[in-house]
């Protein structure tokens, strides 16, 4: 949602200002289209860095707690009999369940009880790339389509409504999938994008009127 949120308020904002500037569709088409490539580019790079790195940073906690299980196996298994115990089970419980834990999967309980980490759902960076470039191609069809197809008389006001309504539907949705309060997600959407709108269409149709 937050990828689609961008790609939405990114290229209304874009879409708006050019067609304050100019009537002329083709204009409006190319920067457009122009700024849905670049910003779907950019969010899948970002992504990608930023994933790379954290999944850089858990394979290297798995290598040094492989490393300290096999080196240090006493210390490693006294620090699991804490976790454990910090977790309010009882010193006898403990120790049968970190002798448990050991015969079953040492590696596994120390990670993701010391590191917060499962082996099984290290982050994949392709994936995430992959992920955040559609999220915001299809936020951006959005205002590209809603500003292509009115006439030049309603281009701007029909693109505005299309793009606000569609932020208090990615509000409402994203709230609800996080068990959060929908009506302030849609109404933090809808000004911040009315408040984007807002400038760029105030940029462009200075710029118009000046280059007119």
């Amino acid at each position: 949602m937050l990828g689609a949120n961008d790609g939405i308020i990114s290229t209304a904002g874009l879409v708006v200002g050019v067609a304050a500037a100019t009537q002329s569709r083709t204009a409006i088409a190319t920067a457009g289209i122009a700024g849905l490539v670049a910003g779907a580019v950019s969010m899948a790079l970002g992504e990608y860095v930023s994933v790379s790195s954290q999944r850089d940073t858990e394979r290297a906690l798995v290598s040094q707690e492989r490393h300290d299980l096999t080196h240090l196996p006493a210390a490693e298994h006294q620090e699991l009999i804490q976790m454990l115990q910090d977790r309010g089970l009882s010193r006898s419980t403990s120790l049968r369940a970190a002798e448990e834990f050991r015969a079953h999967d040492e590696l596994g309980t120390h990670l993701e009880l010391e590191l917060g980490l499962d082996r099984a759902h290290i982050v994949n960076p392709v994936a995430a790339a992959a992920s955040s470039a559609i999220a915001f191609t299809l936020g951006a069809l959005l205002p590209l389509i809603a500003v292509l197809i009115p006439p030049d008389s309603f281009r701007i006001v029909v693109t505005i409504a299309i793009v606000l309504i569609g932020l208090a539907i990615t509000g409402f949705v994203s709230a609800r999938l996080g068990a959060a309060t929908p009506s302030r997600a849609v109404v933090r959407l809808v000004v911040g994008g009315a408040m984007a709108l807002a400038v760029t269409y105030g940029v462009g149709n200075l710029l118009g009127t000046a280059v007119s």
